[in-house]
């Protein structure tokens, strides 16, 4: 398979189509990526569910040991988690019915893409949420 990411108008509509984003790997320390990633997002109006295991509120919303257990649709589930931990991630996005699989800058990995692929998913590899969505809808 030789993936490519979507264009940037299909992004923008993605971005401004969805309104819940699972955030696996979310932590709740401040000074991470993925914390500063999410709280960017959630200000943009967006509705962060934290997927930690080891944490029980992230950005004061309720933490999910696993996709499986958010008990509502998801439209994105955004990944920060190394590229070799993300099939299962995939599976379980694919379990719930998200839409997208989006992988953060620095994650890759073309058999999650796949299975992603096959579930109907669109997916979007090795690109930030927070830096796309700031370039493609600016006035949100």
């Amino acid at each position: 398979m030789s993936f490519q990411n979507p264009g940037q108008e299909e992004i923008r509509q993605i971005l401004q189509n969805s309104k819940t984003i699972a955030v696996v790997g979310l932590s709740d320390n401040p000074q991470r990526v993925s914390h500063m990633v999410a709280e960017a997002m959630q200000r943009k109006g967006f509705r962060i569910i934290p997927v930690n295991p080891n944490t029980d509120q992230v950005l004061g919303e309720k933490s999910y040991a696993s996709l499986k257990e958010i008990p509502e649709a998801v439209d994105i589930v955004n990944v920060f988690r190394r590229s070799e931990q993300v099939v299962p991630i995939a599976e379980e996005a694919a379990q719930i019915g998200a839409k997208v699989l989006w992988l953060q800058q620095g994650i890759y990995n073309e058999a999650a893409a796949e299975i992603a692929s096959r579930a109907g998913m669109t997916v979007i590899m090795d690109l930030c949420i927070k830096v796309m969505d700031s370039l493609l809808n600016p006035h949100r």
